[in-house]
């Protein structure tokens, strides 16, 4: 048996971790998903231009047809729909990354105490996985984007900032559940709960398919208070223009930030908290 020793071991620059060690869990990851490669590519490409097709096309026909070209904001049903489209793209993938990949980091197979053994910290671990994920949301909306513009759904000449709302209400979907996740010891179907009951009812009370007005009064509360509603609206205020007061704007995007930097501390706190013992 060959004898490992201390000269066969790589050096390691531990400054250079301390200064870009987030950078090293992103290169792990993005390892990960080279074997994932074909269904990245598949979903990325034809899940905007299905449904664009049924939602923008399909549906969109129907409502032309009944309320005329301009049906909803004053313009096609297929440019109010685009932008919730891209919203709703980017907190799935939200959803999915920051729920049983977090679960099998700390759990399953538990690379994280292992980065953590290494000289990286639970703050450059939470950071590493923030920007993967960014990253993966910003793949993906400016896909949605390039669907969008071939189905001709963006009047506006502002429509690329879409992709920032989108990827905005991505992170502040996403960061209270990273928070949430690295909390989580054992898996008791908390995460299938999460999908059913709770990402699945923001799509449609949202005023993403239809607008929030349209909803009971009593109802509209879930839009209000749902990082998917403010960042449909923020994206459509890109995509076709000013449909609203400033001010609304305004709340759209610090509710947005408010959500995405807390839940990133948050976040930070708890892994800290599980893995620097």
């Amino acid at each position: 048996m060959t004898e490992v020793t201390t000269r066969d071991m790589p050096e390691i620059d531990i400054a250079k971790v301390q200064r870009i060690g987030a950078w090293y869990v992103v290169e792990h990851q993005l390892r990960v998903l080279r074997n994932y490669r074909a269904t990245l590519i598949a979903t990325t490409i034809g899940t905007p231009l299905i449904y664009l097709f049924a939602f923008g096309v399909g549906l969109a026909s129907l409502v032309s047809t009944n309320l005329g070209d301009n049906a909803v904001d004053g313009v096609s049903y297929l440019a109010f729909v685009a932008p919730a489209l891209i919203c709703t793209a980017t907190v799935t993938v939200a959803t999915s990354e920051f729920t049983y990949p977090i679960m099998l980091g700390f759990k399953w197979n538990p690379y994280f105490i292992g980065m953590n053994s290494a000289p990286l910290t639970a703050r450059q671990i939470m950071d590493g996985e923030v920007i993967f994920v960014t990253l993966r949301m910003i793949l993906t909306g400016v896909f949605y984007y390039l669907v969008m513009v071939l189905f001709g759904a963006v009047p506006s000449a502002w429509g690329a900032g879409s992709v920032v709302a989108a990827v905005l209400a991505g992170l502040a979907f996403g960061t209270p559940l990273l928070a949430y996740s690295s909390s989580v010891k054992e898996d008791r179907g908390q995460f299938a709960i999460i999908m059913r009951v709770v990402l699945l009812p923001l799509t449609l009370f949202s005023g993403t398919i239809f607008p929030l007005t349209q909803l009971p009064f009593f109802l509209q509360w879930i839009g209000w208070i749902s990082p998917l509603w403010h960042g449909t609206m923020l994206a459509r205020q890109f995509s076709y223009g000013v449909t609203e007061p400033i001010w609304l704007t305004v709340i759209h995007v610090l509710y947005l930030v408010a959500l995405a930097v807390g839940g990133w501390m948050l976040a930070v706190r708890i892994a800290t908290r599980r893995l620097d013992k």
